[in-house]
């Protein structure tokens, strides 16, 4: 037995990954894993997948190298993870040997590994091939010069400017066997139309493309690294054995950034090292057709890995191909100022590199010690001494000043000629990807104009001699010699390097800095769930919320870009904001569409004075404060000083308008007491129509209020009970004054929406049951205390009212929390199909052991109904309730087992699956799981592996808040 190699750590395993979806995916296979085992440098297990064979699943730590029985086309696939992970979080047994499975595959790496290695046939080309490929070459740039010069004669206003005329022109480069030409003029008609300043970014290209075939023309005279970079600008490949022939450059590679891109159907994805020892960059570009299936070798951003590289030839050397792996990726917190930091540092290895390759588009860069700041011109970085550099114009980066937050933090990214692009940022020792979004056009450079508006106009209509450019390219560029459109472009690739190549920093104020939030940190386990949760909109995150209230956790900073997006859903607004804090709002303010959002955020907890045991937020909040702060403090004060919180509303009551004013009243819901009264009873006269409800609704549920003595003396007046229970209304079609300054027929067309009839005197007799007391009922059914309900159920009523007065009960019931008329209703009355729902709430009223019963009393043929009143149990499930689920589960299992084609598949059953796994209590996945091992039918099984999952996934998210 070989020693035990130490689990890597959740971080390492993530970073193996091939992208995020696999990684998610692998996490959904927690509980599907058998006879798992460590040995030495390998890790094993079976991985339980849809079919009745598990996937034999093997990784080799020390390539790490992977096999799996799946038909996936990534490596390493999601059950190699899943296999890791588990192994990472300590699930996975040491082993004495290997599964034979494992143990053959393993037996089988190591004898190739021995194997002497075989001689490779050469690829590299014959002379005649390479002289034949070049003279192709040639004479296909020889015709895009004539295009070229033909498009600037004419006018680049007056040429054909098509998707088709690009085409043609890319499609002879193809021919001409000159791949990188052809790609960049494909690009042309889509950047085109991105931008109004298509007249310059026209003459930029075209003038790069003249310099490119100006330089192949005279190929042999440059030095070997230009020469190299000349061919590969054009298009000529390079072999892998070329790359790897060069000398390896070993090092501790930071990997700074990643980014994937798609282009008719091939992704490629970019990953930015920096040698840590050395400071050199290296860009590793891999290519994936049809999807981004990539491999997991490439260490995940934040991480660092000693291996070779071997650079591409070049005059500036960049790209590179992974060499000798000398270990495992480690996570790194900081990034040496190896080669400066500074902007003037970047600036000045921009003008190095573009003067070694002048085909150059962009050159990556670290600044230390930046802030992003909005001015007059866009965002900018700006260090302490007020030096900014730009970004791209009209970017927005939101996850950049969200992690900043007006703060000095470490950017990496790449200088181009439209400013600065963001890949990533290091900030408390984390490095976090920048999902920037960018603009649809581009600033102009007013040194073009005069070149550009002689391009856009031709060369035959306008001459070329005395254009204002910068002195050194005039002497450059020889006078009145030559064609003019060939001068134009020479011109204007000079002047374009010289704009580029000695670009100077701008200077920029910096901004108001967020306060800082002394909250704990959401723990960063939890915040990577939280953020899986949220872009999947998982049913878990109402559990989330509740278990997370307690501790007040702050989110990471790099987090509220996402909190703030989902933030749009008034169910997660709460929660999400409170989350979000001081970092959230200051982000808020920043951003014209969460702007919205800054009246909902709850009041800062650092307002807040201790008295007693008691947290009260300053009274500065109440009147200064924002209307959610306000709402918030109301909120506290409410709780604490129910008469307190009351004053303050009645002192403020004549000032307050807008929709904030039924909010605050609806806020004495919570201890609800006669001294309300006479606030609620001054806001029925309120000129807007929701503080009107509002208040009438919190009067109907005072007991012995006016409101009620008057709404009962209404049904009074307009309800007659027979001796023998039959019931005769008569409404009037107009009420008196006092019956609609309480609200009745307050201008709604709910008799039509709700019983799809034009009655309005519907309408109006519901009104006044829902909100008289239940207790008005005695009287007239002659009966009292609990017998009311009882008596009321069995009144003959009229048709015309019948579905009126029910679901008036159903709403006063509700409203007034009266537990013996909900038992009433929801065993005997039926609501309309629009109150439905509120029969569910009548569940909720229902003493704990009675809605126990009731959902005990129904079996596999009542799963409508149980669907419907699940709900109104307490989170999670009792513990009679989940063992009546699984026991139905399992006996609709079985009945497809032994009929499969009963009625009784798991797709009829998918709704209870999964309210189960949201409610059902954690600690049952086990039970769960070997129901799953118990049963025949495949479908069945799966689902109740899915369930123990979902349960377990549960049990780990509220370990991780703890």
């Amino acid at each position: 037995m070989t020693d035990r190699q130490a689990p890597w750590t959740e971080e390492q395993v993530r970073a193996l990954a091939p992208d995020a979806s696999s990684l998610a995916a692998a996490r959904k296979l927690a509980g599907r894993w058998r006879e798992t085992g460590a040995d030495g440098n390998a890790v094993w297990g079976l991985c339980q997948g849809s079919g009745a064979k598990p996937y034999q699943t093997v990784v080799d730590l020390a390539g790490p190298a992977y096999k799996c029985s799946c038909p996936s086309r990534k490596f390493p696939c999601k059950h190699a993870l899943s296999l890791l992970l588990a192994w990472s979080g300590g699930t996975v047994p040491d082993r004495d040997a290997p599964a034979d499975f494992a143990a053959e595959w393993l037996a089988g790496r190591a004898a190739k590994a021995a194997a002497p290695a075989k001689a490779k046939a050469s690829t590299t080309p014959s002379p005649a091939t390479v002289e034949q490929r070049r003279a192709r070459v040639s004479a296909g740039l020889t015709e895009l010069e004539v295009w070229l010069t033909d498009q600037i004669r004419t006018g680049l206003a007056q040429t054909d400017r098509s998707f088709a005329a690009y085409e043609a022109i890319a499609a002879r480069m193809v021919d001409a066997q000159a791949p990188g030409v052809a790609a960049t003029l494909r690009r042309l008609p889509a950047a085109m139309m991105s931008t109004e300043h298509w007249p310059e970014l026209l003459l930029r290209e075209y003038a790069r493309l003249h310099l490119l075939v100006l330089a192949h023309r005279g190929i042999d005279a440059l030095p070997e690294p230009l020469r190299a970079g000349v061919r590969t600008h054009v298009g000529y490949p390079t072999n892998a054995e070329t790359v790897l022939a060069e000398p390896a450059v070993r090092d501790r590679w930071q990997v700074l950034g990643m980014r994937v891109s798609e282009e008719e159907r091939l992704h490629t994805r970019r990953t930015w090292l920096r040698g840590r020892e050395s400071g050199r960059w290296a860009v590793l570009v891999e290519h994936s057709f049809g999807s981004p299936n990539f491999t997991g070798e490439v260490p995940a951003p934040g991480h660092e890995m000693d291996a070779d590289v071997h650079f591409y030839p070049g005059a500036a050397p960049l790209r590179v191909q992974w060499g000798t792996r000398h270990g495992v990726p480690e996570p790194f917190t900081t990034v040496p100022a190896l080669g400066g930091h500074t902007i003037a540092d970047a600036l000045d290895a921009y003008a190095a590199a573009l003067g070694a390759d002048p085909w150059l588009r962009a050159w990556p860069a670290v600044l230390a010690e930046v802030v992003p700041a909005l001015d007059e011109h866009g965002w900018q970085l700006v260090d302490a001494e007020g030096t900014a550099l730009p970004l791209p114009a009209g970017v927005r980066p939101w996850r950049l000043i969200a992690v900043s937050g007006g703060h000095p933090v470490t950017v990496a990214g790449e200088w181009r000629a439209d400013g600065f692009d963001p890949i990533s940022v290091l900030s408390a020792g984390e490095v976090s990807d920048l999902e920037t979004e960018f603009p649809s056009g581009s600033a102009p450079s007013p040194e073009l104009a005069e070149l550009v508006s002689v391009a856009l106009l031709g060369t035959a209509r306008r001459g070329v001699d005395g254009l204002e450019v910068a002195a050194a390219v005039t002497d450059a560029v020889p006078r009145h010699a030559g064609e003019p459109a060939v001068r134009l472009l020479d011109t204007a690739a000079l002047q374009d390097l010289y704009l580029r190549g000695g670009r100077l920093p701008g200077t920029a104020p910096k901004p108001e800095a967020a306060a800082d939030d002394p909250r704990p940190l959401l723990p960063r386990k939890a915040a990577e769930r939280l953020r899986r949760m949220l872009a999947d909109k998982s049913a878990f995150l109402p559990e989330w919320f509740a278990a997370a209230a307690p501790s007040d956790f702050r989110l990471p900073d790099v987090l509220c870009v996402q909190a703030l997006t989902a933030a749009s859903d008034v169910q997660l607004r709460g929660p999400l904001l409170r989350l979000a804090g001081r970092r959230g709002r200051w982000l808020a303010a920043r951003n014209p569409a969460w702007s919205a959002l800054l009246d909902a955020f709850p009041a800062d907890p650092a307002d807040a004075v201790i008295d007693g045991e008691t947290s009260v937020v300053t009274q500065d909040v109440w009147l200064f404060g924002a209307p959610g702060e306000r709402k918030d403090w109301l909120a506290q004060l409410r709780r604490s000083d129910p008469a307190a919180a009351r004053e303050a509303l009645s002192a403020a009551w004549a000032k307050e308008s807008g929709p904030i004013k039924a909010e605050l009243l609806a806020l004495l819901e919570h201890g609800l007491n006669s001294a309300d009264e006479p606030l609620l009873e001054r806001a029925l006269d309120d000129r807007r129509g929701d503080v009107r409800r509002t208040a009438a609704n919190l009067l109907a549920r005072l007991p012995g209020s006016a409101y009620g003595q008057r709404m009962a003396a209404l049904v009074a007046a307009w309800v007659r009970v027979d001796a023998d229970g039959g019931v005769e209304v008569s409404v009037p079609t107009e009420v008196d004054a006092q019956a609609r300054r309480d609200g009745i027929t307050d201008g709604t067309d709910q008799a039509r929406l709700r019983w799809d009839t034009p009655d309005s005197t519907v309408t109006t007799l519901h009104q006044a049951v829902s909100a008289a007391p239940l207790t008005a009922w005695a009287p007239l059914v002659g009966a009292t205390g609990s017998a009311t309900a009882e008596a009321a159920m069995a009144l003959t009523l009229p048709p015309r009212y019948a579905k009126a007065i029910v679901d008036g009960w159903v709403d006063a019931a509700i409203a007034q929390r009266e537990t013996t008329w909900a038992r009433a209703l929801f065993a005997n009355a039926t609501p309309t199909e629009q109150a439905v729902l509120r029969r569910r709430e009548l569940f909720g009223l229902l003493a704990a052991a009675d809605r126990i019963e009731h959902v005990l009393d129904l079996d596999a043929h009542q799963l409508t109904e149980l669907h419907a009143v699940l709900p109104g149990l307490d989170h999670p499930w009792p513990a009679p309730v989940a063992d009546h689920v699984l026991r139905l589960l399992s006996e609709r299992a079985r009945t497809t087992g032994r009929q499969p084609h009963a009625s009784a598949g798991v797709y009829t059953d998918r709704a209870l699956l999964t309210a189960a796994g949201v409610h059902l209590p954690v600690d049952l996945a086990a039970r769960v799981t070997a129901l799953a091992d118990t049963t025949d039918d495949p479908a069945w099984q799966q689902a109740f592996y899915r369930l123990a999952h979902d349960l377990t996934d549960r049990a780990t998210m509220l370990e991780e808040l703890r």
